[in-house]
C-alpha cells in the first residue's frame, strides 16, 4: 500500500505528489518573502514554506495545482508541518487525476444517501416533506459531492453530506428526549441549512468561493431556494410554515457577526444552530488532536476561539 502524506513519521523524509490547497505570499519581519502553501493528498493536508520565494513562484503554485515534492515532516513550536528540499510543478498533461488528492468523507456515498432517504421518511409536513424532495433533486450531484467548507470542518469531498447526516443523527437523538420539538421542521432545517453551499463554492476540488459565494453567501442563497422551490411546487411562501422553515436557514450561525440574517426566534432554530456549532466544532477538535502527539496540546483552533485543545495519553 503506497504511503499517503500523513502517514509519515516526524523526521522522515519523502516524495510525493501532493495538490496546492492554499497559497499566499508573506514577508517575515526581517522583510524576507516567502510562500505559505498548504499542501495535501485525501489523507490531509500540511503547511509548508518556499522561503525567498518571488511572485514568479506565486503564479506557478496556485491553488489546485498539482507538485512533486521532496521534503521531511517536521514539528515547529509543536506544530507538523514539511520542510520542503524542492517542489516543482507536475505537468498538465500528466495522467494524474486530481480528484484523487482531494479528502473524502469517511462514509460512502451510497450509503449516505440511503440513511438521508430514511430521514426525508420521517419529515412529515408534506410542504416541508416536497421542497426537501425538489432540493435534493436539483442539486443532488452537487449536495452529495461538494464540502461543508473552503478550509474549516467538513472541508472534504462529500462533506456537506456527511455534516447534514451528521446533524440530522443529533435532531433525532434530541427531539426524542423533548417531545414538544417540531421534529419534521428540525429535519428539513438539518438537510437544507447549508444547501446554499452547493452555490456558494465551485466544488470539492481546490474548492473556493463563487462570485455569488462572495456577494451573497449561503444562508441567503439557501434562502432563495427555498422560496423558488417553494413557487415552484405552487406553496403559499408567506404561509407560517414556510417562513419558519426559511428562518431556520438564515439564523443557523447564531449571531449576525458570524453570518446570521437573524438570530433564532423559534425554538428548532435554537436547536438547529446549536447542533451546527456542535457538529462543526467535534469534527474540528478531533482532526486537530488526530494530528496532536499524546500528551501535549493541539495548534490553536481559529473557529474555537483560537484555544488549544489536549490530546489526554490514556
Amino acid at each position: 500500500m503506497l504511503k499517503k502524506l500523513m502517514d509519515y513519521n516526524f523526521g522522515e523524509e519523502f516524495d510525493q505528489v501532493l495538490v496546492v490547497k492554499s497559497a499566499q505570499m508573506l514577508r517575515t519581519k526581517k522583510n524576507q518573502s516567502y510562500l505559505m502553501l498548504e499542501l495535501g493528498d485525501k489523507s490531509g493536508s500540511l503547511r509548508a514554506n518556499l522561503w525567498d520565494a518571488t511572485n514568479n513562484d506565486a503564479d506557478k503554485f496556485q491553488v489546485g495545482t498539482l507538485v512533486a515534492v521532496n521534503g521531511v515532516r517536521e514539528e515547529f513550536q509543536g506544530h507538523p508541518q514539511i520542510k520542503l528540499f524542492s517542489i516543482n510543478l507536475i505537468s498538465s498533461d500528466s495522467n494524474y487525476d486530481l480528484s484523487e488528492f482531494v479528502e473524502q468523507a469517511p462514509e460512502k456515498v451510497a450509503d449516505m444517501q440511503e440513511e438521508l432517504n430514511q430521514y426525508i421518511f420521517k419529515i412529515l409536513n408534506p410542504s416541508y416533506n416536497r421542497i426537501v424532495r425538489f432540493l435534493l433533486k436539483k442539486w443532488h450531484h452537487r449536495f452529495f459531492d461538494f464540502p461543508a467548507a473552503k478550509s474549516n470542518h467538513h472541508a472534504m469531498q462529500g462533506g456537506l453530506c456527511y455534516h447534514s447526516l451528521s446533524m440530522l443523527r443529533l435532531a433525532e437523538a434530541i427531539s426524542k428526549i423533548y417531545p414538544q420539538v417540531d421534529q419534521s421542521l428540525l429535519f428539513a432545517g438539518c438537510i437544507l441549512h447549508d444547501l446554499g453551499k452547493v452555490i456558494e463554492f465551485t466544488g470539492p476540488v481546490a474548492t473556493q468561493y463563487t462570485s455569488s459565494g462572495n456577494l451573497i453567501g449561503h444562508l441567503v442563497l439557501g434562502d432563495e431556494e427555498i422560496v423558488l422551490a417553494a413557487q415552484e411546487l405552487g406553496l403559499d411562501k408567506e404561509s407560517e410554515e414556510i417562513m419558519v422553515l426559511r428562518h431556520l436557514v438564515i439564523s443557523h450561525h447564531g449571531l449576525p457577526e458570524y453570518g446570521a440574517a437573524k438570530r433564532p426566534a423559534i425554538l428548532e432554530a435554537e436547536l438547529l444552530h446549536r447542533i451546527d456549532d456542535m457538529d462543526a466544532s467535534i469534527f474540528e477538535i478531533t482532526a486537530a488532536l488526530k494530528n496532536t502527539k499524546p500528551g501535549e496540546f493541539t495548534k490553536p483552533i481559529f473557529a474555537q476561539g483560537n484555544r488549544k485543545f489536549y490530546r489526554i495519553k490514556g
